[in-house]
C-alpha cells in the first residue's frame, strides 16, 4: 500500500484526538453539567487503520495493513451511523498452482456505509454489532472496475473524553469481485480495525432540570381539620368533629368534677359567689373546677353540658330550682373564666334524680349535691 496515505490518516488520527483533548482542557473550568446526556449527537470524523488476513483464494500475500476515515453521528443512544472509505493494496502471487503468473498489486478503493448497534451506558465499555454495504473498486493487472461488498462484525467502543471515543472491531468482508480471476466468484477477508472517533462542534448543553419545588411546611397544614398540624398528627384522616389529643388520634375526653361539692342548701337564689356555696374547704373545689377550664381550652373543639343534682332531702319541685342554681353558679364561672358559651349546653337540673352515692348518710348525701361536665363524644 502507499505509505505516504497510511501516514497522513495516522497523522489525522492523531490531530484529531489531540485537538478534542486541547478542547476538553480548555473547557474543564467550566462548571460540570448537572446532567449526564444519554447520547451526544455530534457530527464525528473516524480515522482508521487495521490490518486483513484475506481470502487464500486471492493467491495474495495472507496478511494485509488498510486505513480509511469515516464521517458519522450517533442517531439515538444506541445506533450510529458512519459514511466510510478505506484502502488495501496486496501483493499477488508469481506462482500459483506452479504456474507463473504477472504478480502486480491488487488494490481496493472501499465507499461504504456501516451501521453500528450499541449495547450498555453511553460512557461505558460498550460491545457493539457491525453491519455495512459496500461499493469496492478493484485495481489489478488483470481487471479495473466495481462491485458489491457486504461486511458484518463486533466491536467495543469506549469513551475517552467529552468529544472522543476509541472503537476496536473485527468482523468478515465478502467482496463479489468476479472479473479479477475468472474461474472465482467473489473473496471473504477477516479484518481488525482501530479508529480513533472525534466529534467537533460544540458539545450539546445539559438538559436543565428544575429543581423539585419543595415540599409544603407541614406544621402550617391540617389536612383533616382536626387542629393538629399536619407534622405532628399520628392520625391523618380522622372524621370531622372527632376529639383528638395533642398527637391528633382520637380521645375519650372526661372531665370529672368530683370533688366539687356544695354545701346543703346552697346557692341561694341570686348568689354569685361561687367559692361561699362551696362545701370547705373550698379551695379544693376551686382547684377541681380550674383544672376543668384548662381541659376545656387545651381542647377546643370540646363541648360540654353543665348539669346541677342534689340530694334526696327537700321536695322534688325545690330540689329542681336547687340542682339548676348549682348548674348555673358552675356556668358563669366557666363563662368568667374564658370558656365560649358556645361550648356550653345548659345550664339543666336533675333535682335529686341520678344520685352517685347512698342518700342515707351525711357523707352519701353530700357527694350527691354536685354539678357535671358532661362531655358530648
Amino acid at each position: 500500500m502507499k505509505r505516504k496515505g497510511l501516514y497522513m490518516l495516522i497523522a489525522l488520527a492523531l490531530g484529531g484526538a489531540g485537538a478534542v483533548h486541547a478542547q476538553d482542557n480548555t473547557s474543564s473550568s467550566a462548571p460540570a453539567p448537572t446532567t449526564t446526556p444519554s447520547y451526544d449527537g455530534r457530527w464525528y470524523i473516524a480515522p482508521t487503520v487495521g490490518g486483513y488476513y484475506n481470502d487464500t483464494d486471492r493467491n495474495t500475500n495472507s496478511r494485509q495493513f488498510y486505513y480509511g476515515l469515516g464521517i458519522g453521528r450517533f442517531f439515538s443512544p444506541n445506533f450510529s451511523l458512519d459514511f466510510f472509505f478505506d484502502r488495501t493494496k496486496r501483493d499477488r502471487d508469481t506462482y500459483v498452482n506452479g504456474l507463473t503468473t504477472n504478480g502486480g498489486k491488487w488494490a481496493n478503493n472501499n465507499w461504504g456505509v456501516a451501521a453500528r448497534y450499541y449495547f450498555g451506558e453511553w460512557t461505558a465499555w460498550r460491545p457493539y454489532l457491525l453491519g455495512g454495504v459496500i461499493g469496492s473498486y478493484h485495481q489489478n493487472s488483470n481487471d479495473n472496475g466495481w462491485d458489491p461488498a457486504v461486511e458484518a462484525g463486533l466491536g467495543v467502543s469506549k469513551t475517552v473524553t467529552d468529544s472522543s471515543d476509541i472503537r476496536i472491531e473485527a468482523g468478515y468482508r465478502y467482496d463479489w469481485d468476479d472479473k479479477t480471476q475468472p474461474n472465482k466468484s467473489g473473496y471473504g477477508d477477516w479484518f481488525l480495525g482501530f479508529s480513533i472517533v472525534s466529534r467537533f462542534g460544540e458539545p450539546a448543553a445539559a438538559p436543565v432540570v428544575a429543581p423539585p419545588p419543595p415540599p409544603p411546611d407541614c406544621s402550617k397544614l391540617d389536612s383533616d381539620g382536626d387542629g393538629v398540624n399536619d407534622c405532628d398528627d399520628k392520625c391523618p384522616n380522622t372524621p370531622a368533629g372527632t376529639i383528638v389529643g395533642p398527637d391528633g388520634c382520637p380521645q375519650k375526653v372526661v372531665i370529672d368534677l368530683r370533688g366539687v361539692n356544695f354545701k346543703f342548701d346552697r346557692p341561694k337564689k341570686g348568689e354569685k359567689d361561687i367559692s361561699k356555696s362551696l362545701a370547705e374547704p373550698s379551695k379544693d373545689s376551686i382547684a377541681v373546677l380550674d383544672q376543668a377550664v384548662d381541659t376545656l381550652q387545651r381542647y377546643p373543639q370540646v363541648k360540654v353540658t353543665v348539669a346541677g343534682y342534689t340530694d334526696s332531702v327537700g321536695t322534688d319541685q325545690y330540689n329542681q330550682g336547687l340542682s339548676e342554681r348549682r348548674a348555673k353558679i358552675v356556668y358563669d364561672y366557666l363563662l368568667a373564666h374564658g370558656v365560649d358559651a358556645s361550648r356550653l349546653e345548659g345550664p339543666i337540673g336533675h333535682g335529686k334524680n341520678d344520685p352517685i352515692d347512698t342518700n342515707d348518710t351525711d357523707a352519701g348525701r353530700a357527694r350527691n349535691r354536685r354539678t357535671e361536665l358532661q362531655v358530648q363524644q
